[in-house]
């Protein structure tokens, strides 16, 4: 198994780590860096970023890491440390503003955590690297090519959305999708980017 490179690896052992520290300090860690909504009186600016950082329990931390891993390392090795951090960074900060807004059109105060708008949108960056390549998912053990898994994914998150609260934040999964959908746009200068020299 090759070695994971930098940014994946360090992302891996700060995700864990902040974990470890949530379990000491709950009620402070997730007060002053989960995404609350803009209405509830605990939102700041830096939550955009620091909240895909933290995670609500260990099943949400370990698939999430997996996910980071699974696809992450490879995108990584493809694209070099500076190139993924911007897209992680995009993913991240998309999946953050589509929540707000969502949150703020559905009223809730409830706050959001969790790297799963950064997974969600190497998710789709694999599917659009390399949508011939055949994933083989855990539960059932079913392999189909990326393309499919990844729109599978997409209408999954969409429809669960749609039908209501669940205390999974489906829209900040699609906002991860979406902003790594245009980072990609943007770096190949395709609509709505005008092309790039």
């Amino acid at each position: 198994m090759p070695s994971l490179p930098q940014v994946t690896k360090f992302l891996l052992l700060f995700c864990v780590g902040v974990f470890c520290v949530q379990l000491l300090l709950p009620p402070v860690v997730e007060l002053w860096f989960a995404l609350w909504p803009l209405q509830s009186g605990r939102f700041m600016p830096w939550q955009v970023l620091t909240y895909a950082f933290l995670h609500g329990d260990f099943t949400h931390l370990l698939f999430n890491m997996l996910a980071l891993w699974m696809f992450g390392a490879e995108i990584e090795r493809l694209w070099g440390a500076k190139r993924f951090i911007q897209f992680l960074l995009a993913s991240s900060i998309a999946a953050a503003l589509i929540q707000l807004g969502w949150t703020l059109l559905i009223g809730s105060r409830a706050p959001t955590l969790g790297a799963s708008g950064a997974t969600y949108g190497l998710l789709l960056a694999f599917g659009m690297l390399f949508p011939n390549r055949t994933i083989m998912l855990l539960i059932p053990p079913i392999p189909m090519k990326a393309k499919y898994f990844v729109g599978i994914f997409g209408a999954f998150e969409l429809v669960m959305g749609v039908l209501g609260p669940s205390g999974i934040a489906h829209f900040a999964h699609l906002g991860g999708m979406l902003g790594g959908f245009l980072m990609i746009r943007y770096w190949r200068g395709q609509t709505p980017f005008s092309r790039r020299r």
